[in-house]
């Protein structure tokens, strides 16, 4: 955590701006999870738990960890709608999201209907192609200030 805050200070960015994501298999690997990811939530910092679904997919780490995101991976959300298996599984993950008062994020949204399906079961965030390839850093204002889909204050 001393890296982050070090970051946050040189940087100067308000730490609520700021979602470290974690993957289920870093989680397993940390000897004293819960003790990094605490203090990193008391700098401020939001918390996601990235490729939700394709790890351990332990229900105790959403008990035990205070997490804020579940990004749902783009591995079950490239085969929605049409899959039903995959589409069951991304809409338990954004049911389950809800219930916990966590946020859901959809990785790998490439088509309008995939978006469509990702938004009526209840995610909050939509990530992929669909919304922007990845861009240099230089050309995120740029970006956001002609897209349709541009950030609010």
């Amino acid at each position: 955590h001393e890296l982050v805050a070090g970051a946050l200070q040189s940087s100067g960015l308000n730490p609520h701006l700021l979602e470290l994501e974690l993957t289920e298999s870093a989680m397993i690997g940390m000897d004293d999870y819960r003790r990094y990811t605490d203090a990193i939530r008391d700098l401020g910092v939001a918390l996601a738990i990235d490729d939700f679904g394709t790890g351990y997919s332990s229900l105790s780490y959403l008990h035990t960890l205070q997490v804020d995101t579940l990004k749902i991976d783009q591995s079950f959300v490239r085969q929605t709608p049409e899959d039903k298996d995959s589409a069951a599984i991304v809409r338990a993950i954004a049911m389950l999201g809800t219930s916990l008062g966590l946020k859901t994020t959809a990785e790998g949204v490439e088509t309008q209907a995939q978006s469509e399906f990702i938004t009526d079961e209840g995610c909050d965030q939509l990530q992929g192609y669909l919304i922007s390839r990845p861009v240099p850093l230089e050309a995120i204002t740029a970006l956001f200030a002609s897209s349709p889909l541009a950030l609010t204050a």
